[in-house]
């Protein structure tokens, strides 16, 4: 780690090499699913290349450096699923028995039908996985207006779907 540290960005090769089964098995022995397990250990390591400069030798060993990291990215993104399932069931990863094609037609096509700047937020928060912080990032406005366009979009959401859902359920 420290020749990473000082510049060489093959020895962050070697770590990945050496690392990157023990990570990825202890996430999905924790999770069981093995796209999560996949996207967590590569969140990792991006994650390591930008705070490379925060590891220190005499706090630990690079590998539980990372273990912490993937732990820490993994418990956000369960937190943020478990509060997408109460908040908005229908924007959850679900699996493919949990929705029939016309449900998941209908959730597309409602998403498609908010306005842009909406839209993008939805898509970022929802299905990228992405925080307020950085989604104010990417489209270049505050926070604030992250979480206010994110909560009118989820307002929109409910109203279309809930008609659609209950008239499709009730057939």
């Amino acid at each position: 780690m420290i020749a990473y540290q000082n510049g060489d960005n093959d020895a962050l090769g070697g770590i990945y090499t050496l690392l990157k089964p023990a990570l990825y098995s202890f996430i999905y022995r924790y999770t069981r699913d093995q796209q999560l397990s996949i996207d967590i250990v590569q969140d990792t390591f991006v994650k390591l290349q930008h705070y490379k400069h925060h590891y220190h030798p005499g706090k630990g060993k690079i590998k539980s450096y990372l273990f912490q990291i993937a732990y820490r990215l993994l418990i956000d993104k369960l937190n943020r699923r478990k509060k997408w399932r109460s908040f908005m069931p229908f924007l959850a990863p679900i699996t493919k028995d949990e929705l029939n094609h016309t449900d998941r037609l209908t959730i597309r096509e409602a998403i498609v039908s908010l306005p842009g700047k909406q839209r993008a937020v939805i898509l970022l928060f929802y299905y990228h996985d992405m925080k307020h912080e950085e989604i104010a990032e990417i489209l270049s406005i505050p926070k604030g207006t992250v979480k206010s366009r994110l909560h009118t979009a989820i307002q929109s959401l409910k109203v279309e779907l809930e008609g659609d859902f209950n008239e499709s359920r009730s057939l």
